[in-house]
């Protein structure tokens, strides 16, 4: 008997070394949680993201509605278990004015969305249209705020209309328009890419500027909580941490953004669905990158911020590709493949392996614009493989965060390598364990070996999206050519589990 199981465990062992890619799944020491608000998305004026996407007006008798908004996207984000939701931009933040988007719809004024397409923005989808969709959704609002070329006034009246219940000039308004009780709203982001479209400022000015518009915020909310967001560094640019840091004192300030986009290349982004192996390649390098982008922004948060009381909040990731043929080059309209199903796999999992400091991320966009998790047509949606990864990783929502050590093989492209393999993992309030793995490796499947000899784990389960083409997507007339699937190449034996990833795929494997 004793032969028996040293001779399995050196099967085992010997399986292990030459599957390459190797994973300790450690004891759960950590006491933090994934926080759910790393699932979050972002709803800008854009395009076809509000009008056409989430709304389609009141008295639309084509597409079914609650209130202007639509039922299948509400459907949809709410199996996607939506944790928040960023509005009204991104740029466009920077120039509305709040007071425009609520009182009866037709007397409301116009105004030209510059930023996006320069077309008449009608401000028929406002403040109460927006936050009552959150309430539809179960999500909170992330609100960002104007301070490019709005005034403390102005902000300290949306923030009292909003969520201050008892008497004032704002809670009146907000009542003649149909409001009793206020939405109570957490989630604030002192305005957006103040170092490029909300102002072009200097990251010393904005500082200050961020102090005077940060001090009368609070107050106006029943519980009297309210979570600050600064606007953060563009991509590498670890000064404007270090700046703003240095000079906002601790309690003013909740937590400090971040954007990073995994663009080929600015000038010439590519196409969103017709690329070869090197463009890809380079997409993926820039989406690793956010790993470093995180780890050095968390070195500067730790030296003034040991306690790890300020959030990272990355409210702005994805993929950036050039607009579909045809379309409006200002709608930033694109096709989701499993290119961006690798993109959101691999992002998530460095969300969650820095989740004692990222505490809150917006995938670039909901609907229609960027790496969407939903596109429509008129009466037609469907689901890009951007949601399905997002849907199978919502288990790790407010799970407890579990850390592994992993070993991966390379994926090399013309001489350059990237890890192939990557993970992340937590086990959930009913002792469920959940790890998620990706494999960007275009061409080959990967052997991975994962030591669970911590835990006591007799089962495990998997779903798995993959595909036979990197460029395919999900149509209007095929919208379940990517759809996730049951996973079974998975086993479990004397504590170590053993699994074969498929080229470009997605798995998340439940433990029992």
């Amino acid at each position: 008997m004793q032969k028996s199981i040293c001779f399995v465990f050196s099967f085992l062992l010997i399986h292990a070394i030459s599957a390459q890619n190797t994973i300790v799944l450690n004891k759960d020491t950590s006491t933090h949680l994934i926080d759910r608000n790393i699932y979050g998305h972002f709803a800008e004026h854009l395009g076809r993201c509000i009008y056409g996407g989430f709304y389609v007006g009141e008295g639309n008798k084509k597409i079914p509605n609650t209130n202007g908004i639509r039922n299948d996207v509400v459907a949809a984000l709410k199996k996607l278990k939506i944790p928040n939701l960023r509005w009204p931009g991104g740029c466009f933040a920077d120039t509305y004015h709040w007071k425009d988007g609520i009182g009866p719809k037709d007397k409301r004024p116009t105004m030209v969305n510059k930023w996006w397409g320069g077309v008449t923005e009608n401000n028929s989808f406002g403040t109460h249209d927006f936050l009552n969709m959150c309430e539809l959704l179960g999500a909170e609002p992330y609100m960002a705020a104007n301070i490019g070329s709005g005034t403390v006034e102005e902000l300290i009246d949306w923030v009292q209309y909003v969520s201050f219940e008892g008497e004032s000039p704002m809670s009146k308004l907000r009542r003649e328009n149909g409001r009793d009780k206020p939405w109570n709203v957490k989630y604030w982001g002192v305005g957006n890419e103040a170092w490029g479209c909300g102002g072009n400022m200097r990251p010393e000015y904005y500082a200050d500027l961020y102090r005077k518009y940060a001090t009368f915020m609070s107050g106006w909310s029943n519980d009297n909580k309210i979570f600050r967001i600064a606007s953060g560094a563009n991509s590498a640019n670890y000064n404007w941490t270090e700046t703003l840091m240095k000079n906002i004192p601790p309690g003013m300030i909740e937590g400090i953004g971040l954007h990073h986009y995994a663009v080929i290349d600015w000038k010439k982004k590519g196409s969103a669905a017709d690329f070869g192996e090197q463009e890809y390649f380079t997409t993926m390098k820039r989406t690793l990158f956010m790993d470093e982008l995180i780890t050095k922004n968390e070195v500067i948060l730790d030296k003034y911020d040991p306690r790890k009381k300020v959030a990272l909040v990355v409210d702005e990731w994805g993929g950036w590709y050039d607009v579909e043929p045809g379309t409006n080059p200002g709608f930033l309209y694109q096709q989701n493949t499993m290119r961006d199903a690798m993109i959101a796999g691999t992002t998530l999992n460095i969300f969650n392996n820095h989740s004692e400091r990222v505490r809150m991320a917006n995938l670039a966009q909901t609907i229609n614009v960027l790496q969407a998790v939903i596109l429509t047509n008129e009466e037609k949606m469907i689901l890009t493989p951007t949601y399905h990864v997002m849907e199978m990783y919502n288990v790790h929502q407010d799970a407890t965060y579990l850390p592994v050590t992993l070993k991966s093989n390379d994926y090399s492209v013309a001489g350059e390598k990237l890890p192939a393999v990557s993970v992340s993992a937590s086990k959930d309030k009913a002792g469920l364990i959940h790890i998620s793995l990706v494999n960007i490796d275009l061409q080959k499947a990967q052997d991975v070996a994962i030591d669970v000899s911590s835990y006591n784990l007799t089962s495990v389960t998997g779903r798995i999206l993959a595909s036979s083409k990197i460029q395919d997507h999900n149509t209007f007339e095929n919208p379940e050519k990517i759809k996730p699937a049951a996973f079974t190449s998975a086993s479990l034996k004397a504590n170590m589990l053993t699994v074969k990833l498929p080229p470009f795929s997605v798995v998340v494997l439940e433990l029992k």
